[in-house]
């Protein structure tokens, strides 16, 4: 099936090109069942919001996943992916990575919790952040996650995920 990709950005405009372009090819990489994503770039108050209204946590995170629809076997075949420009300028100053890069693994990440991945034990984050490098690496693009946490002084932490809803912290 042909995957449809959809793009939303009320901020984060100039990093379009770069998400429409490496997102489908990230998916073809993963080779998902997922046939549909809609991604929303968005800015600290209404990540703030979504994230308060839905997890409960006030103030923003980088990135937020819904789930919307399921195959006959429960898996996920169409979701939101919610990403945060401004969170990502935060992490990524400092550190060499290109802010479109974090961009695109913020809606990688996404993507990976809709095709099944998890980031709640310590394992799960290893196995879920190593195949986000790897996707990331036969992209041309490199590892983009353990670069950023090895330019830090953060800490690299599981998420504080809630089943059916996703966000990742990593400091």
């Amino acid at each position: 099936m042909k995957f449809t990709l959809t793009i939303t950005a009320g901020c984060g405009k100039a990093h379009v090109p770069h998400l429409r372009r490496n997102i489908p090819r990230a998916h073809r990489v993963l080779n998902s069942r997922l046939i549909e994503m809609s991604l929303a770039l968005v800015g600290d108050r209404m990540m703030s919001k979504l994230h308060l209204q839905f997890m409960n946590i006030a103030g923003p995170t980088d990135v937020l996943t819904f789930p919307l629809d399921s195959d006959e076997h429960g898996r996920v075949i169409s979701g939101e992916v919610i990403v945060c420009v401004p969170e990502a300028k935060r992490r990524v100053s400092g550190t060499s990575v290109k802010l479109r890069d974090e961009l695109l693994l913020y809606a990688l990440h996404g993507m990976l919790h809709l095709c099944g991945f998890d980031d709640r034990t310590a394992a799960d984050f290893k196995i879920m952040h190593r195949k986000e490098d790897q996707i990331l690496k036969q992209l041309g693009v490199g590892a983009v996650f353990h670069r950023s946490v090895d330019d830090s002084t953060g800490d690299d932490t599981p998420g504080n995920d809630s089943p059916g809803l996703k966000t990742r912290r990593r400091r």
